[in-house]
Formats: structure tokens, sequence, C-alpha cells
């Protein structure tokens, strides 16, 4: 066996970046930018009116009678320059025309006809953006990031009309075993509802991936094989069960007949020691546990930092935190153990009782994985101790 650390190491190491694309930026949400942009301009433009009111030039004083010569609107510049006994009527976003220094707030002011009366004396905010408060022309958005919704809007204010990304990954997800049906069929009453792959797709889309789960193989090479062909073309191939050492276990004998090649298989890690990962022709190779807990936790652990290195997000694993420990822990054993556990402000950790590999319900009560390393000593409520947030 394999330490974890090593294990992700080796995963890394096989997630190939994947290439890039043109992509328009009305379809950049969530998409890995590989490439920074320059801004092509100013953001604001010009100088713009930051209220409603009325622009004016200093020096200006409660009591002073100024004439209104015109009025500028978003999209509507008023094109004159602004003399000192003037004023302009200015709405918010409008270009503060040249000679105007301020702007009045129209709860400030008495209008008479054409002209304005100060009744109050101006206030030292003065109500204008500068040209380029927010960014100037040439300023960069970096790469690679993740693109947030708040980044387009950036993004587009920088007049970019599309941007250099990543190829979406393509995940294929191959459930394994002759005791599994999918949800909706009937089960035989030695049979169970296979049910990990649908956990296993959904925290590939949440890493930007595109997964789809392909037929269920059955436990015969002749079955295995016809599935990997359905996923041939994929970036990456996870399969889930049938990695272990039993009869029925057969994914490293038929991956291993294909010609692939296989990094490890079994790592010191509670729950889920029965990982492996390799490459099987184009496609990166993670086999998956067939318990439900140890599958999950093993794609939160090797999947999701593999898909964000493919998309050139470097090779990280996943970030964790520190919290207060509730209650005492036994020693734990020889391999790292992530057990299920729940956060309460502070932050403090609480590990689940049962932290049987084959419980659903305990995993959906955790938000959090408590981090225990191998061989670690016996832990003392009030220690600190390192976690994953689910």
């Amino acid at each position: 066996m394999i330490t974890v650390e090593d294990a992700l190491a080796q995963v890394i190491a096989l997630a190939h970046p994947l290439p890039t694309e043109m992509v328009s930026l009305s379809n950049a949400a969530g998409r890995v930018l590989r490439a920074p942009v320059s801004a092509t301009r100013d953001q604001p433009p010009f100088r713009s009116a930051a209220m409603d009111g009325y622009a004016v030039a200093d020096p200006v004083r409660q009591g002073a009678k100024l004439r209104v010569v015109g009025q500028a609107a978003a999209g509507h510049a008023f094109l004159g320059k602004l003399n000192p006994d003037e004023a302009i009527r200015i709405f918010t976003g409008a270009p503060v025309p040249e000679g105007a220094t301020r702007i009045i707030m129209q709860e400030d002011i008495q209008v008479d006809a054409d002209h304005i009366l100060l009744s109050e004396t101006p206030q030292a905010a003065r109500h204008i953006r500068e040209q380029g408060i927010d960014f100037t022309l040439g300023d960069q958005i970096s790469a690679p990031r993740r693109l947030r919704p708040v980044d387009l809007a950036l993004l587009a204010a920088m007049n970019c009309p599309e941007i250099t990304a990543t190829k979406i990954p393509d995940v294929a997800i191959i459930a394994t075993g002759d005791e599994l049906v999918m949800p909706g069929e009937t089960p035989r009453a030695d049979q169970i509802i296979a049910s990990n792959a649908f956990t296993v797709k959904a925290l590939a889309e949440m890493e930007g991936a595109s997964a789809r789960i392909l037929p269920i193989a059955r436990d015969t090479e002749a079955s295995l094989r016809s599935v990997f062909e359905l996923a041939q073309d994929a970036d990456l191939i996870v399969t889930i069960g049938g990695a272990s050492v039993g009869d029925h276990d057969l994914v490293a004998k038929v991956a291993l007949a294909q010609n692939a090649t296989l990094a490890f298989h079994k790592v010191a890690l509670r729950p889920g020691k029965p990982l492996m990962a390799g490459r099987l022709g184009y496609s990166l190779l993670l086999g998956l546990p067939g318990n439900p807990v140890s599958s999950i936790i093993c794609a939160h652990l090797f999947m999701r930092p593999a898909l964000r290195a493919m998309q050139g997000l470097g090779g990280f694993p996943l970030p964790s935190a520190t919290a207060t420990l509730a209650a005492d822990l036994p020693a734990n054993g020889n391999r790292t153990h992530y057990m299920r556990a729940t956060l309460a402000p502070g932050p403090t950790i609480t590990a689940l009782d049962d932290q049987d590999s084959s419980l659903l319900t305990v995993l959906c009560d955790a938000d959090a994985l408590l981090v225990r390393p191998a061989n670690d000593a016996a832990r003392k409520a009030g220690e600190q101790m390192r976690y994953i947030a689910l």
C-alpha cells in the first residue's frame, strides 16, 4: 500500500492537462480561463456622475444662483463646457462635462425656472467617479482561474467577447457488479440499487466536467470490455467496484489486457483501501471502491483534484482547515482515516459515531471529513484537528 499523499501525487501526474478552445463570454460561466485577458479601455471610460443632481464648477457656496444650461444622462453626454455660473442637470452614470468639478445632490438645491439655488453648503464629497477608477487600459485578469459569475461582468466591461478556456473534461462512469440494478428497476432479493455513480457524476460536474453514467458492467470480462469500449473517448474513466482482489474484481485484469498502465493498486486509506489509478489509452483511469462511502470519499480526495489538474488549475489536494475537537478520539490505526464529522460554530468538529463505509445516511449527516493521520495518537477534546469541508 502507498500513502494517500503518494497516491494523490501519482493521480495528478497521470492527469494530463487538456487542450484549450475559444469560448464565447455567454458560455464561459464555470469554465477555466487559461490565458490572461487585457482590458481594451478604461472603466469608467470617462468621469461619471455617482448620483443624480446638478454638475457645477467650484467654487460654489450656500445661496449661489446658477443658470441650468442643459442636461446629461447615461448614454447622452452634454457636449459643451460648463462655466462657473452655470449648472447642468445630470443623472447617475452620465459623463461629467468639461469644467464641472462636483455634483450637487438634488436634495440640496431649489429649482427656480431655469436656475438653481444652493440651499446647503456643498458637502466635501464631489460625487464624481474618475476615469479608470475600476480598471485601466491594459489591466489584466490573470489565468488560470475558474470563472465565477462576477468574473463574466468584469470580462464584459473589459470588452472581451470570448476567452481561451480549457476543454470541458469528459468523464465516463462505470459501475460494476452483478448485484447492481439502476434506480427504478426491480431488484432480485440478492441485488441492490446502484447509487454511487450519481454522486460521482455530480462531483465531476461540480468540478466543471461533463459526466455520463454508462451501462452497468457485469462480472464478466466480456461485459466489462464492452463497457470500456463505450468510454474509450473519455478524458477520465471512473470505475466503481471491481477494484479489489476477489474472484469477481475484474477491473485491473481487463484494463491490463487492454494495454492499460497502472500506477498503484491499494492505498493506506480508510475508507477506500482498494483504490487504483493508471491510464487506459487516451484516458486517465481511476478505479474507486464499491462501498458507497468509500467510493464517494475517494471521488472527493482523488477525482476532484485530478479534474482540477486536467483543467490547468494545478495539482493540489482539496483545501483543509482546522477546528477544535468536541469529544475525545481513540488512537488511529495504520491508515489515514477520513472520518465523517459535523461542524459547529467555533468551529468545533465532532466525529459521527458509526464510521461503517456502507452507511450513506451517516455520510449525508456529515458536513466535513475529519482527517486522522496514520498511527495518530489518541486525541483529547479541545485539540485542533484538520478537516476537509464537504
